[in-house]
């Protein structure tokens, strides 16, 4: 079993499925531009800080993204940094100690098979599920790094 099957079948923070759909069914709620043909879901390494700017001790965090794109490349991975669209200014923050993970494997291999799992479980039941499968693609990829494609038409 991979890691994407066991965060897949033991989601253990279903509240963390509740918030993701919730911030995306917001999103996706809306008319989003023309000229999307792509949706990413760019993930960003994110920490609190207090009113003097200094982090604040615990409050590690992923940021979550939403961009629709203006193109599709299965075989280049910059397609995703063609933005039509993007909640840049409205992320969901999931804090790093809520999501499951191994002693055995660095955090931050882990984090691209949970957010895809998150992903895959809203595009079977989310509530605009339908919405986001009509593009060429879904992906989700932290910022620098490589995507997961996770649907395709």
């Amino acid at each position: 079993m991979g890691l994407f099957d066991k965060f897949k079948n033991r989601m253990k923070q279903p509240e963390l499925y509740v918030s993701f759909s919730s911030w995306l069914d917001k999103h996706l709620s809306q008319d989003l531009p023309d000229g999307i043909v792509a949706i990413n879901f760019n993930l960003y390494d994110g920490i609190r800080a207090d009113a003097e700017g200094k982090p604040i001790k615990g409050s590690e965090t992923y940021d979550i993204e939403l961009v629709g794109c203006d193109r599709f490349d299965e075989n280049d991975a910059d397609w995703a940094c063609y933005e039509v669209f993007t909640t840049r200014e409205d992320l969901l923050f999931i804090p790093k100690r809520l999501v499951p993970h191994s002693d055995e494997i660095p955090f931050w291999e882990q984090e691209l098979p949970f957010f895809s799992a998150l992903v895959v479980r809203y595009l079977n039941e989310g509530k605009y599920a339908t919405k986001l499968k009509q593009y060429k693609a879904v992906s989700v990829g932290h910022v620098g790094g490589n995507l997961a494609i996770l649907h395709r038409v």
